[in-house]
């Protein structure tokens, strides 16, 4: 087994104390709430920047420069901070994330402000870097599940409250100030970085490996670019699809090679003979797969199958991030109390295994009762299982690998989501169009000529509803019981691509479940984690 030797009383150990920790986790706690909140604030503003901008074909870049940005920054970011500390990193992320809301709040094309999003995620990138670092900067290990139980609470929160915001400063001010309200919080957050958080550098020279970090951002972007368009923009076996594919695997595997011979790798090669450290990744793929398609495509289901509004549909959904706070405050404070997470970790994705079957029983008639209690159950699941997939990993390693180590676990999972969106979104639009060409009657079928390229997406406006119900207007009484008639058909459809969606949901589920038992388990370290040798390969 390797160890990895950790020196004693060098500034490589803990380094924030006394009150201070205190204000450096409230400076984490305010960074953490409003980034993740930018996501979800200006999700209820789309609608109306697209009118403004028009700009609808590239709708979907508003969120994939945001997600290519800061997912190929995230390993760069963490593999730094260990060098030259957590400070610097945080300060630039939060300027080159103001910069960019800024910009973003000024932009009068969508290409610029496509341009902004992306300079959004490089500050971004160190934004989800950072947070979980410094709380082992501040907390032992067994200490540290509580308070990654309390900033899971506070990632749950932002979400609940972030399309209710945006949506009231939209419709009281403008959309723009979506962008805008970032910068008082960012100033905030300096001011907390520059008092809080120490000066801390390695008491090692350590070569930046720069030819590592072009390759895996070179290698990482015509991927994701691949997933992002596939089966939307070109079809997943198009020459421009598989010419990406083909380019990025090629230049990962060239990555792969020259990180294994660089003196200082941007991801340490050998992080991944670590069985908690590979087994965990996994997971975190998996349990964020699972979660993407809950969050993503529920409100569908709720909006144009069970029939709420927006507002609605957020307020039904606030129970799926409530049960997702308390799993994870649960989940923090059962492991700083037994310092022990594997039986826990059964459990926690045995509740996602659950709740995602319940979300695949769905039917037309599902209501409000039977949606909450699904959403209770998959919230507390992913809630509970998320913080002890990042404790176990910063518990098996020592001190020094806190940056590199979260950096690559939240990368790593990062990339679920982007896999998943582009996967997701390609099963519930065959699934639809599939089974609403059979759920139509034979007589609409000829009428409504356009019917079958719906966009269900496009029917959850009262705008698109009205339109339609204008066209069959035009036919008298029978048209508009043919109106009648499309809207079931809708309705099944839907349902019925949503339940394809989430069958294949299951799987990662259960695969999740499954990997649990493979995950080794080490007591959690109290102090002693900052002075011991730790690391070994479990």
């Amino acid at each position: 087994m390797k160890t990895y030797a950790v020196k004693q009383n060098v500034q490589t150990t803990n380094q924030i104390t006394g009150q201070r920790k205190w204000w450096a986790l409230a400076t984490v706690m305010v960074t953490m709430f409003f980034s993740s909140m930018d996501q979800t604030i200006v999700s209820t503003a789309i609608p109306t920047i697209i009118g403004d901008l028009q700009g609808f074909s590239l709708y979907a870049w508003l969120f994939s420069a945001y997600m290519l940005t800061s997912a190929v920054t995230i390993p760069i970011y963490g593999k730094l901070s260990d060098v030259y500390g957590r400070k610097p990193f945080y300060i630039f992320g939060l300027v080159m994330f103001g910069i960019g809301s800024a910009i973003c709040g000024q932009a009068v094309t969508m290409t610029e402000l496509v341009l902004a999003r992306g300079l959004q995620g490089i500050g971004a990138g160190a934004m989800m870097s950072m947070p979980r670092a410094t709380v082992g900067d501040i907390f032992n290990p067994k200490e540290r599940g509580r308070w990654m139980g309390v900033m899971g609470a506070v990632f749950g929160l932002s979400s609940i409250i972030g399309p209710a915001i945006g949506g009231w400063i939209t419709d009281t001010f403008s959309w723009r100030w979506v962008f805008y309200i970032n910068l008082p919080f960012a100033a905030l957050a300096i001011i907390g970085v520059v008092l809080s958080l120490p000066k801390v550098r390695a008491d090692h020279q350590v070569r930046i490996d720069w030819a590592g970090s072009s390759l895996l951002v070179i290698g990482l972007i015509p991927i994701l670019l691949g997933l992002t368009w596939a089966g939307t923009r070109y079809a997943w076996t198009s020459p421009v699809e598989l010419a990406l594919f083909g380019g990025g695997a090629v230049i990962l595997v060239l990555f792969i090679w020259f990180e294994r011979r660089a003196a200082d790798p941007i991801i340490t090669p050998t992080l991944f003979q670590n069985r908690i450290f590979s087994t965990s990744l996994v997971l975190g793929i998996l349990v964020s797969m699972a979660m993407f398609g809950s969050v993503m495509f529920l409100p569908l289901f709720i909006q144009g199958v069970m029939g709420l509004n927006a507002r609605d549909s957020g307020l039904l959904m606030s129970s799926m991030m409530l049960s997702f706070i308390a799993g994870s405050i649960f989940s923090g404070q059962v492991m700083s109390k037994t310092g022990r997470y594997r039986v826990l970790s059964h459990i926690s994705a045995a509740f996602i295994v659950l709740g995602t079957t319940l979300l695949m029983t769905m039917n037309i008639n599902t209501g409000y009762t039977s949606m909450i209690v699904n959403l209770v159950v998959v919230g507390l699941g992913i809630g509970a299982l998320m913080p002890l997939i990042n404790i176990a990993v910063q518990n098996a390693f020592p001190y020094r690998m806190m940056g590199t180590v979260n950096a690559t676990q939240q990368f790593v999972s990062s990339l679920g989501g982007v896999i998943a969106s582009p996967i997701f979104g390609s099963i519930l639009n065959r699934g639809f169009q599939d089974h609403l060409n059979s759920a139509l009657p034979e007589k609409m079928k000829g009428l409504t000529g356009g019917i079958a390229g719906l966009n269900p997406q496009n029917l959850l406006t009262e705008q698109a509803q009205r339109a339609i119900a204008d066209q069959f207007a035009q036919f008298g009484a029978a048209g508009l019981e043919m109106y009648a008639q499309l809207l079931h058909a809708v309705k099944v459809s839907l349902t019925a691509g949503i339940t394809d969606l989430f069958e294949v949901g299951l799987v990662f589920a259960v695969l999740c479940f499954i990997g649990t038992f493979f995950l080794p388990e080490r007591p959690l370290k109290g102090d002693e984690y900052y002075s011991d040798t730790g690391g070994e390969n479990a």
